[in-house]
């Protein structure tokens, strides 16, 4: 792996630690700075694109966390492997797990993440899963 490919993968991992922290946290905002637009995600069959973060903000109000399992508390990284990596692009494959707040595992889902630097700003801009 280059230098720069290895620089790479480290500003992906942290994204995404970002992302699942702010996440657990409800924090929107910082959730939503790990992203880049248009950001898209792919869930089963459907197909989700956000040209930018107000779009995002207002999907997600209206997509809240109603989709997660009933009784939902907090997510957690299982694997995040890398497929590929260049200088601004890394694909990483995932693997995350849903509990409850007894710590009891309620779903485990397997997905592919693409993060990229675009305009200096390290972010997800697509995410294909199989989670609901």
């Amino acid at each position: 792996m280059s230098d720069s490919s290895a620089t790479s993968v480290g500003h992906a991992l942290r994204v995404t630690d970002a992302f699942m922290e702010s996440f657990n946290a409800h924090d929107w905002s910082a959730h939503f700075d790990t992203y880049n637009f248009p950001h898209i995600r792919i869930a089963g069959r459907e197909v989700k694109i956000w040209s930018d973060r107000n779009e995002l903000f207002a999907g997600h109000a209206a997509y809240g966390a109603g989709r997660l399992e009933s009784g939902w508390s907090r997510s957690a990284w299982d694997a995040r492997d890398v497929i590929h990596s260049s200088a601004d692009k890394v694909h990483l494959a995932v693997q995350f797990t849903r509990y409850n707040a007894s710590g009891t595992q309620l779903a485990t889902y397997q997905a592919i993440y693409v993060v990229t630097c675009v305009e200096g700003h390290w972010g997800i801009q697509l995410r294909s899963s199989f989670a609901p």
